[in-house]
């Protein structure tokens, strides 16, 4: 099972978090380049619905270089995009304010687990519980 991304929409989200401890990432920025110690949140940019870099961000940020942190996509963020931000690493997404919250999270719900590896959950569906294949 994935992990569940937590969905906000823009007007009514308060981040939790001390800003020190938060580091936002331009969409061109390379994540290897940034110092993450101390960072409990990277907030990723998609500035227009038609720019993708932010997921290669935060497959980085998850696979490559093992951040257990909050990723939050923050920006020109639509509910068409969530699947694939979830299965790119992010936890968390902030809608655009004219995005529908409970249609976004039913789309989430009717998708409860792909059949290949992702960012977060990198066994195949069908590898045993070990996640070694045979």
């Amino acid at each position: 099972m994935t992990q569940a991304l937590e969905l906000f929409i823009a007007s009514r989200f308060s981040a939790a978090e001390a800003d020190d401890r938060t580091l936002t990432l331009a969409n061109d920025a390379d994540p290897r380049e940034a110092d993450l110690s101390g960072i409990d949140v990277i907030e990723l940019q998609f500035p227009k619905f038609s720019d993708g870099r932010a997921f290669s961000q935060a497959f980085l940020l998850r696979r490559r270089l093992g951040f257990a942190g909050q990723i939050r996509a923050i920006g020109d963020v639509l509910i068409d995009q969530l699947l694939q931000m979830q299965r790119s690493g992010f936890s968390q997404a902030v809608l655009r304010e004219d995005q529908n919250l409970a249609h976004g999270q039913a789309l989430l719900a009717h998708y409860p687990a792909f059949y290949q590896g992702d960012a977060v959950q990198t066994a195949p569906h069908f590898a045993p519980a070990s996640g070694a294949l045979a």
